[in-house]
């Protein structure tokens, strides 16, 4: 009976996690009009192994991560990402989601030879992305 009675004890309380996390965190919502895009380089590019990629943003300002202040976010860059991140849920930090909470507007990567995907996404001063998801338009490279 003693045994029974922790079973269901660790079921509820893993259910009682379980909602939490699929819950998510505050969605900050998107300003209308703005989007995110990569400046350079350009869709279909050959570059080098190390090359520097620059942010675009439109209809928003840039703030470093942990700054709360309405119409700003930081860039995130998703490198030979199969999907976007979950939304409601912070921006993973990996080798396909690179962050830059400082609010740099460029980086110098480096990859290796072959052909990779670059797409921009906003966070919000949190890391989760906007509601609705401010990207960029996927581009594929080419490294030589």
């Amino acid at each position: 009976m003693k045994r029974l009675m922790i079973a269901f004890a660790l079921t509820v309380l893993s259910g009682a996690t379980f909602t939490a996390a699929t819950q998510g965190l505050p969605v900050t919502k998107a300003p209308a009009g703005a989007s995110a895009y990569i400046i350079s380089p350009r869709d279909g590019a050959t570059v080098p192994q190390s090359f520097t990629v620059r942010f675009g943003l439109k209809g928003m300002g840039v703030a470093p991560a942990g700054v709360e202040k309405a119409g700003t976010g930081h860039h995130h860059l998703l490198v030979d990402a199969k999907q976007l991140p979950a939304a409601g849920q912070p921006i993973p930090s990996d080798a396909h989601h690179i962050h830059f909470g400082g609010g740099q507007t460029q980086t110098t990567l480096k990859l290796a030879p072959g052909t990779h995907t670059l797409q921009l996404e906003l966070g919000d001063a949190h890391h989760v992305p906007f509601d609705p998801p401010l990207v960029s338009k996927r581009i594929t490279i080419h490294v030589k």
